[in-house]
């Protein structure tokens, strides 16, 4: 498949391109303002930020789902900003720019997938100290389907009190047997 912004070619390549026009007219084509751009890190494409502008002005509701890994301050502040951050579990949480946290906006949202107890202990201590600078219920807490079950994150969450909502990975609920990764 080809990026839609950049043209770099990835390796599940299905011969497919989009200009910017492209996209923004096949977004138009749908009978909804909602649009969601998500897909690893969009903002390792040096355009999405002006995508993301363009369908602002034109009246879309934006929101941009990030992995935490990209500096967010290149994104219109009118755009809603679901910022991952990324749990010990992932393996991945030395890559996460927590710099990130200093520029959320009150409509922005923080994501932590827990896989097991660290990783929600990991949660629980960021969500602390900063729980005064996100408005309660923008904090979302999802358990790994295959790892950990949903009911006991929800009484992890119950018994600290925590600002945060359980947020269920719908896709895998959904759609079991869609193979994902990139």
């Amino acid at each position: 498949m080809r990026c839609l912004y950049c043209d770099t070619t990835y390796a599940y390549d299905e011969g497919r391109t989009m200009s910017m026009t492209g996209i923004l007219s096949a977004i138009a084509a749908f009978p909804c303002n909602l649009v969601e751009i998500t897909g690893g890190e969009p903002l390792l494409q040096n355009r999405t930020p002006e995508l993301i502008e363009r369908l602002l002005d034109q009246g879309h509701h934006v929101l941009l789902e990030t992995n935490g890994s990209m500096d967010i301050r290149c994104v219109d502040p009118r755009c809603i900003k679901i910022v991952d951050i990324k749990c010990p579990g992932s393996g991945e949480h030395a890559k996460c720019n927590l710099q990130n946290l200093q520029h959320l906006a009150a409509h922005d949202q923080l994501k932590f997938v827990i896989s097991d107890r660290n990783d929600y202990d990991y949660a629980r201590n960021i969500i602390r100290k900063i729980s005064s600078d996100v408005p309660n219920g923008n904090i979302l807490l999802s358990p790994v389907k295959e790892k950990l079950d949903s009911s006991t994150l929800a009484d992890w969450i119950v018994a600290d009190g925590m600002g945060a909502r359980l947020h269920l990975q719908l896709h895998k609920i959904l759609w079991p047997h869609v193979q994902r990764g990139v």
